[in-house]
């Protein structure tokens, strides 16, 4: 499929504001492939699609999960917010066809991160976060920190998650504690 293919599936699979989100995130990816070296076509694409199943019905997602074997931990399975990233990566490979592991495995984490995280990972969970379209509080510190050091963004990325997970009194995925570990060390 070409780029503008991929963009009329999106259009039809996500809501307006979660298409427009996408697009901001793989302009976000392109940008910070072009700034750390990365491959910008499959920077941008993670960041194109990353999102792809976000907006499919728990049942799809379900469906997804039995058709390629995931078992979810009892964190996954309570965190339905985590869903979209596994299934996406599903989706991706085995219904677009996309065979890139990069790709895939970026897409698989851009909501948890982990340990060993690929230069490809880090774009998308960063791009994820500093995106044009996104208004959380402290995004204009993640925007500064991502054009200062990648690690720096990323570490301070990973602690803002972990604490607002634990202000919301949510389990926090061991992934992101193991990618937080893996950053202060």
């Amino acid at each position: 499929m070409t780029i503008d293919e991929y963009k009329q599936l999106l259009a039809k699979r996500l809501n307006p504001q979660r298409y427009k989100h996408s697009l901001c995130v793989a302009d976000e990816a392109l940008r910070l492939a072009e700034k750390y070296g990365g491959d910008k076509d499959k920077c941008y694409l993670a960041g194109l699609l990353h999102d792809i199943t976000k907006n499919a019905p728990k049942d799809e997602h379900l469906q997804l999960f039995r058709d390629f074997g995931i078992i979810l931990s009892s964190v996954e399975a309570n965190a339905q917010k985590l869903w979209h990233a596994m299934s996406g990566s599903l989706y991706v490979r085995h219904k677009l066809g996309i065979n890139d592991d990069e790709i895939i495995t970026a897409i698989r984490y851009h909501t948890t991160a982990r340990a060993g995280m690929t230069l490809t990972d880090k774009i998308l969970y960063l791009a994820d976060f500093t995106s044009a379209d996104r208004d959380y509080d402290d995004v204009d510190v993640m925007r500064r920190l991502v054009d200062i050091s990648m690690d720096e963004a990323l570490k301070y990325a990973l602690s803002y998650s972990i604490v607002d997970l634990v202000n919301k009194g949510k389990p926090i995925h061991p992934d992101t504690l193991e990618a937080y570990n893996e950053i202060c060390l």
